[in-house]
Order: C-alpha cells, then sequence, then structure tokens
C-alpha cells in the first residue's frame, strides 16, 4: 500500500509537470525561440519519466527490499482491500478516458504503433501511467491477500517490488519515447513522402534532391526541400513554383508550419 502511495504520488505530480508543459508549449514564437515552445511538452515528458522512475520505482523496490529483510505484518487488512476497490474505481475511469482519447488520435494504427509513431507524449504517457497504476492495484490486492492467507508478510513485500519493477518499465518506455522526439523526430513516413508526390507534382521542379522534416512540437512540423529546377527556367516562375508548393503542401498538412525550399543542383556523394 505505501508503493501504491508513492505511486499515486509520483502520477499527481507527473500530471502537474505535463499541465505545466502543454500551457508552456503554447506559448508563442519570439525571437530567442523563432520556432516556438512546442518542444516544451517533449522535456517535460522526459522529466515524468525521470520521475517516475526516481520517485516511483525506485522508492517502491527501496521499501519493498527493506521490508523483505525486515518483515513486518500486515495489519487490519480489511482497510487496504477498501482502498484498493475505491483506487480501482477512480483509475479505472481516467484510464477509459485516457483510452478513448488515444483511440480517437491514433487513426488506424494499432496500439503498439501508435505509441511509437505517435508525436504528443501527454496522450499515451496518461494511458501508459494509468495502465500501470491499475496493474500495480491489482498486484497490491494479491500480495495483500496472500500475506493475510499465510500469515507472512513477505508476499506483500515482493508485491512492493513488483510494483517498483513495472514502474520501472513504464519509466523506460516513457523515456525512450520522447527521447527522439526531444532530440528531433522526423514526421511519419506518410507525411513526407505525401510531400514528395506534391513536389513531384509540379512540371518546373525536375528533382527532389532531399526532405528533411522535424516536430518542433506535437502539431508543428518543419520541413526543409532542396530541388532541382528544369532548365532553362525564369527567376519570375521558380517564384510562382516555390509559392504554389508551399500553399499545396500546407494545405494538405496543416501540422506543417514552416516550409524552407533549396535551389540546388542534386550531386551524387
Amino acid at each position: 500500500m505505501l508503493s501504491e502511495a508513492i505511486h499515486s504520488c509520483a502520477d499527481t505530480g507527473n500530471q502537474i509537470l505535463l499541465l505545466y508543459g502543454l500551457r508552456r508549449a503554447k506559448m508563442p514564437a519570439d525571437n530567442e525561440f523563432p520556432f516556438g515552445h512546442g518542444k516544451e511538452i517533449y522535456f517535460w515528458g522526459f522529466v515524468v519519466a525521470i520521475v517516475l522512475f526516481a520517485g516511483g520505482a525506485g522508492l517502491s523496490m527501496y521499501k519493498g527490499i527493506d521490508h523483505l529483510l525486515s518483515p513486518v505484518p500486515v495489519k487490519q487488512s480489511y482497510v487496504n482491500y477498501v482502498v484498493i476497490c475505491l483506487a480501482l474505481v477512480f483509475e479505472g475511469t481516467t484510464w477509459y478516458i485516457a483510452l478513448k482519447e488515444f483511440a480517437k488520435s491514433k487513426g488506424t494504427w494499432g496500439y503498439i504503433q501508435a505509441i511509437h509513431r505517435g508525436k504528443d507524449p501527454s496522450i499515451f504517457i496518461v494511458l501508459l501511467e494509468d495502465s500501470a497504476a491499475i496493474i500495480g492495484l491489482f498486484v497490491a490486492f494479491v500480495g495483500i491477500l496472500l500475506s493475510d492467507v499465510t500469515a507472512s508478510p513477505v508476499y506483500d513485500a515482493a508485491a512492493a517490488v513488483i510494483i517498483g519493477l513495472i514502474l520501472a518499465a513504464t519509466a523506460f518506455l516513457l523515456a525512450f519515447e520522447t527521447k527522439s522526439l526531444l532530440i528531433g523526430e522526423s514526421a511519419n513516413k506518410e507525411v513526407v513522402q505525401g510531400i514528395r508526390e506534391i513536389a513531384c507534382s509540379f512540371k518546373e521542379i525536375k528533382q527532389i534532391n532531399e526532405i528533411l522534416t522535424m516536430h518542433m512540437g506535437p502539431d508543428f512540423i518543419l520541413v526543409n526541400i532542396s530541388v532541382d529546377f528544369v532548365d532553362p527556367i525564369l527567376a519570375t516562375a521558380v517564384e510562382v513554383t516555390v509559392a504554389g508548393l508551399d500553399s499545396a503542401i500546407k494545405r494538405s498538412y496543416p501540422m506543417v508550419k514552416r516550409i524552407f525550399i533549396e535551389v540546388e543542383t542534386w550531386r551524387r556523394k
């Protein structure tokens, strides 16, 4: 129960951090941050993983191992059962809400694929944390029940260690997924391919040399395109084509906020 209390405190703190990150991410661009503050949510998502590992997993495993070495009998276990049942109702409700929101955002992707390819960590972080919380509550229930039945506190202490391991696994998964976004993950392959097809549809463009993309936030994609125009071509035609390409990409992919187009001849390396 102490492990679950630690987990709940860590979860509460993490939700506050995510709310703060979402608020910071909405700040407008300025001279110091010309592309906005969208990556704030990625940074705070990574902090959430650290808090979950250190504050949740670390303390839970420490207390579990401590009770394994110095067993303490479980007293008034009926109170624990009532608390666990209430916690399951509350956690189950938030988990269901998070699952519905995640199902809307994932589209046709599978759940694992959506977690790996999703660009908004605030959605899958809540879902994963709530999933870990529900599993932890079941583990706590079984550990206390076995300690009651056998009169051995070892099962209760072992449950605390298992809860710590569940939190550690969740924290590693969150850290892995948010790390790539924080470093600078590209847009999904479908978006990149779509941008390429749009660019290839312009007859003035001879070849697409390179398309580089980066998520500056969940709803902000930065695009850099290197193109080779047909030769000869007038400067005015280049200007019209660039403006048309910019408009066509942003119309098809509203998340693309900034586009830089480089005009250069392709050189094989």
